[in-house]
């Protein structure tokens, strides 16, 4: 068969076509993550499972699986709407997933958070330190 001038040389899929789709490739179309590659760690180190089961990247995700992914803003817990294969924008990239991650733990209970006051002095803090001590 002879292609036409014009013709595509095979048909392309969009995502209302999509059947599945790799995990790494939508965690990342998805803006899970910021990169397939940094997607593809967090597979392999076991950061995603895909209905209770880790996965590996090349695991195929289709519409309906439920997804939990530890990137480092904190676990999420998505459902599956959309499928993609190529990183969407921020708004389109919310479409493909029902978001039903645990709120954000306050701010002053986070692991590590300093408390205010505690540490070191900042600069000016020190400057006054010195001045009540009667140094320079």
């Amino acid at each position: 068969m002879a292609l036409g001038f014009g013709e595509p040389l095979a048909p392309e899929l969009d995502s209302s076509s999509m059947l599945s789709v790799r995990i790494d490739r939508w965690l990342c179309a998805a803006r899970i993550y910021k990169s397939r590659t940094i997607a593809q760690r967090a597979c392999e180190a076991g950061d995603v499972r895909i209905n209770g089961a880790k996965v590996r990247p090349s695991h195929v995700l289709r519409i309906g699986d439920e997804v939990r992914a530890e990137p480092p803003r904190g676990t999420m817990l998505l459902r599956v709407l959309g499928l993609a294969d190529r990183r969407q924008s921020p708004p389109r990239a919310r479409e493909l997933y029902e978001d039903h991650s645990p709120p954000a733990p306050p701010r002053d209970e986070r692991v590590g958070a300093r408390l205010s006051g505690s540490g070191r002095p900042t600069k000016s803090e020190r400057r006054q330190l010195d001045r009540l001590r009667g140094g320079f």
